[in-house]
This record gives structure tokens, sequence and C-alpha cells, in this order.
């Protein structure tokens, strides 16, 4: 007969009684401890997770009272309050028993006890205790699910746009990579579209009728990172109020896209690869794991060069990850998905505002055609958005971007040309594909300064949002808010 998975906890003074309800019941369940002192019950509870204790209401010889039950069933409720507890009492001693279920037993068993009563009660206890934790586990999920509700909405109503080559490939590896369950790794600059070409692995996978979670590595803070991805349970630590059901958990039976894996530090690399390779999560506070089947998309802006440096990222973390490795190209490497991309973007944002629908200037596409576009479709998106609000034609014209034409870009810029080595002149050394005139000395004018901050700040880290906010002291949304802001 295969055992009922079950951890049961026996605490009797009677080592008689110990024994043998040991011996009937480990029959029955996967695992039965016994205790004959009831002060050790906080140090069990530490220890282990109980799916039901079976307790006895008096301790030592003389005892009728049932005091001493009633005292370490409050204890045991303290300690973990969802407890499912079988009180153990004496015959004629049923008014006791009935007095602690209003105090928050679940049922009772007299001695002499009956063998098949004890296994019959015991075994909906655990049903009980099994029906609760689900429900708790539903619970907690659905307000992890509610809360990235609005999120993947987002992401699943925008598709990949291309007309290129290069993007063809990408599609026709999406296609091949996703219908099974392999572990993808999606290289790219920021701005490049990894979390769409993660979306697309999704939707055309077993799993699309599951839920796709994303979770940016980069802005989930190292002290939280092991409660946000594994959970945690009430009381783990200061300000757990609740439990908390994790991502891997909440996204159990679909698609895990982890975002900004280069910012990850190489210890919680390391925890990362265990619980992958496990295949099994431990919440902090818990005794037990969780299993969790879950598809892996992992996605950086880091180089393939930097990915292979075990001084960054661990390697057996990479060769986990990366089964498939698909690499996205820059938008200037793609000249022909911009306009179709700008296009798309123009009619969402005169949807979105309430402007009737416009065009683009034939000096204004040469234009777009022909920027850099460091920020890629992130970028060109935050332009086009930004020239629909501003502009006040029926058409997108070049000054309704902040772009130069193809030949004004050639010309060289005497702003840009070194006079005395101070600040104002570091500032001004950014590359000429952002379009940015270097302040003046002595100007004041604060949007030019703030805008003059963030352009260094997303040069010198090669467009990464988490490590430029960082610098300047912003959030990764005030940012975003400020990019737009400016048009970067």
């Amino acid at each position: 007969m295969m055992k009922t998975d079950a951890h049961i906890l026996i605490v009797d003074d009677d080592q008689d009684i110990l024994v043998a309800s040991k011996l009937l019941l480990k029959r029955q369940f996967s695992q039965v401890t016994i205790c004959n002192r009831p002060e050790q019950i906080p140090k069990l509870f530490s220890e282990n997770d109980f799916d039901v204790i079976l307790l006895d209401m008096n301790f030592g010889p003389g005892e009728s009272s049932g005091e001493q039950g009633f005292y370490w069933l409050d204890k045991i409720l303290n300690i973990k309050p969802d407890s499912i507890i079988v009180m153990i009492t004496a015959h004629g001693g049923v008014d006791v028993a009935v007095e602690a279920m209003k105090l928050g037993a679940t049922d009772f068993i007299a001695k002499p006890w009956q063998n098949e009563k004890v296994i019959a009660t015991l075994s909906t206890a655990v049903q009980l205790k099994k029906s609760r934790t689900e429900a708790e586990n539903l619970k907690v999920a659905n307000q992890t699910l509610v809360q990235v509700t609005n999120q993947l909405n987002q992401v699943q109503a925008q598709e990949i746009i291309s007309q290129s080559a290069t993007m063809t490939n990408v599609q026709s590896l999406i296609a091949r990579a996703a219908p099974t369950d392999a572990n993808v790794l999606i290289l790219g600059e920021n701005g490049t579209g990894k979390e769409l070409a993660a979306n697309a692995l999704h939707n055309q996978s077993k799993r699309c009728n599951n839920i796709f979670m994303s979770v940016d590595l980069g802005a989930i803070a190292e002290s939280l990172f092991e409660s946000e991805l594994f959970g945690h349970k009430k009381g783990a630590f200061t300000g757990a109020h609740h439990d908390r059901v994790g991502k891997l958990q909440a996204a159990n039976g679909g698609t895990l896209f982890l975002d900004e894996l280069g910012n990850l530090p190489l210890h919680l690399q390391a925890k990362l690869l265990t619980v992958l390779e496990q295949r099994q999560v431990t919440p902090l506070g818990a005794n037990k794991a969780v299993p969790f089947d879950v598809r892996v998309i992992a996605a950086t802006n880091m180089k393939k060069t930097e990915l292979t440096n075990e001084s960054k990222f661990r390697q057996d973390l990479l060769f986990r990850l990366n089964t498939v490795e698909i690499n996205l190209p820059p938008l200037r490497e793609r000249s022909e998905d911009i306009l179709p991309i700008a296009q798309h973007y123009l009619t969402l944002y005169c949807k979105k505002y309430g402007k009737a629908s416009k065009g683009i200037s034939k000096d204004a596409k040469n234009a777009i055609l022909h920027d850099s576009w460091p920020g890629n479709i992130r970028a060109l998106r935050h332009a086009i958005e930004r020239a629909v609000i501003l502009t006040e034609h029926d058409e997108l014209t070049l000054s309704d971007f902040q772009l130069s034409s193809p030949e004004q870009s050639k010309k060289p810029n005497i702003n840009n040309l070194p006079t005395k080595p101070d600040v104002n002149n570091q500032l001004s050394t950014i590359s000429d594909d952002v379009s940015v005139s270097p302040v003046n000395e002595g100007e004041l004018n604060l949007e030019a300064i703030e805008k003059h901050a963030i352009s260094t700040a997303l040069k010198k880290h090669r467009y990464n949002i988490s490590h430029s906010a960082k610098e300047l002291g912003l959030t990764r949304a005030a940012l975003y808010r400020r990019m737009e802001k400016h048009g970067l």
C-alpha cells in the first residue's frame, strides 16, 4: 500500500503510547515523529513542517484537567497558526476535548482508541491540511498574478515587426525553439526587443495557455532576491507579515523570463543555479522544498565575451541557460525595419492620444533612417511618441524630432573641439550618435544640464538602464521618464 505523503507529530508522555502509535502510523504516513517532552515542541517546529499534530491533553501522573493540553495547544497555534491539531483525551474527557476544539483544535481521539478510528481521523486531518495549503497558495499566487496582469497584457499585445533578413533568421530560430522546453538565452543591446522575443517564444510554445512571468533582475535589491524568486513564509524576516509565493512558484506550468541577467551578482547566480538544477525551491522560513515546472528564458545586454568571463558570470549557469542562444541585432543593423516600426508606433500613439492619423515627411524619414539609434527600438518609440504629442501638423517633420538631417550630421561640430580640461568639456565628448549639443560655459539651463548628464551616463554604461539610473541617483522608472522627456 502506498503511504500518504505527510509528516505526523505525536506528543504524549506515555512511552508505550508513542511506540505503539508510531508503529501503527508509519505504515500509513511517510514520516512520523514522536515526542515525550512537550517543552521540545518549539525546537521541533523550528526544524520541521508538520502536517498534523497528535497532542495529549494531560502530561504527568494524576493530571486530568486538560490544562497542560490547553497550554501547549495555544503554544503551537502561536508558533504556526494554521496547524492541524488532533487532541488525545482519556475516555470520559469528551467535554475537555470539545473545549479544546473551541480553542483551535481540529478533532480529538479518545483513549483507549481503535486503530481504524485513529487512521481515519488522521487521514481526514491530512486532507484538510493539504486543502488549506492549496487554498492559501492559490490566494497568494493570485495576488502575485494580479500585479503582473497589466504588464503581461501590454507585452502580449505587441508583435515583432520585421522585414530584414537578420530578423527573418531570428524569427525562424524562435519558431524552431519555441515548441520545445529548452532554456533560451537572448542577447542584445538595450531596447532591441528581448522581452518581445521571449514573449514570442512563450506564445508559440506548449505553455502558451499558462502564465508568462517577467522578472527584472536588475531592479531587485540583493536582500530581496530570494524572497522575490523563492517566496517566504510569514515571520521569515522582519516585515514578512504574510506568506508570499515566489515568482518561480507563481510561474509554475508557464514561462519565467529573467531579464537583465547580467546584473545578478555571482553569489546570487549560485543560488539561482542550485534552484534551476534541483527544479524545486524552498521559501524563506520554510523547511520543505516545493517542486516547480517552468521554462526559463533569460536575457542580458552583456556581450558574449563578458558572459564567458568567469569573474563576471558563472559558466555552469551559462551552460544551464543557453541551450538555445538568440542574438538580437541592434536597430542600426536592420535598417529595413526602421520605417515599418516607426509607422507602427505612429499609428499606436495617434490612437492613444486621440490624434488624427499622421504621416512622416520625406526629410524626417531620411533622418530616422540614418540615425544610429543607440537606444534602439525603445529610443525610436519614445521619439515617435514625443513627436505625436508635440506636433501641430498633419505630418511629422524633421523639426518634430530631435534629430539632425543626414547632411547636417556629416558637418563637423565645432562645439565638440577641445578647449580646456574642465568638466563641461568632458561631458561634451559624448559620441556623435547621441544628438545632444554640449552645455555652453556659464549656461545655467537646467533642462540642458539634465539632458547632458543623462546622455553621458547612458553612453558611459552602453545604455544599461539599471547602471545609468544608479549613477544618476534615479530609479529606472524616473530615468525612463526623463529619457522620454528629452527624446533620448
